[in-house]
């Protein structure tokens, strides 16, 4: 069969250039349900062709939903979780002699800022900065 507009010999109700219907086919439109001939509806304007797509087009259907929760079930050996705040303060009163150090369970490093007097002052103001921008809670 050839088409009236185009030319074109196509198989079928529409023409694959056009997308006029077929000459003596008529087509429900899926916009207003209308009956007609030719490749647009006279009644809305949508396309022949359009029409029959719209009708064998896959739905796709995408949930973007997301329900997880990260939480840690079980406690990790050896991860120990210190408040900052509680280290910073020992850190600016009590660094000279490695009180910061005793609380997040560094005993030996203790006992060097303790012996070192804070590792000669040097350690202990290098604490002091590190413990202030650490986040709280922060691991040990």
């Amino acid at each position: 069969m050839n088409c009236e507009k185009c030319g074109t010999e196509f198989e079928g109700k529409f023409c694959p250039s056009c997308g006029k219907a077929a000459a003596g086919i008529k087509v429900t439109c899926k916009g207003c349900g209308n009956e007609y001939e030719g490749a647009f509806c006279p009644s809305c304007g949508q396309s022949a062709n359009a029409a029959q797509t719209a009708a064998t087009a896959p739905q796709i259907i995408i949930n973007n939903s997301n329900t997880n929760s990260n939480t840690v079930s079980a406690p990790v050996p050896g991860v120990r979780a210190k408040n900052k705040w509680v280290a910073f303060l020992l850190c600016l009163f009590l660094g000279y002699i490695g009180a910061h150090k005793y609380y997040e369970g560094k005993i030996l490093l203790g006992l060097l800022y303790t012996f070192t007097f804070g590792l000669f002052g040097i350690g202990w103001v290098i604490d002091c900065i590190l413990l202030f921008f650490k986040p709280n809670p922060y691991v040990v």
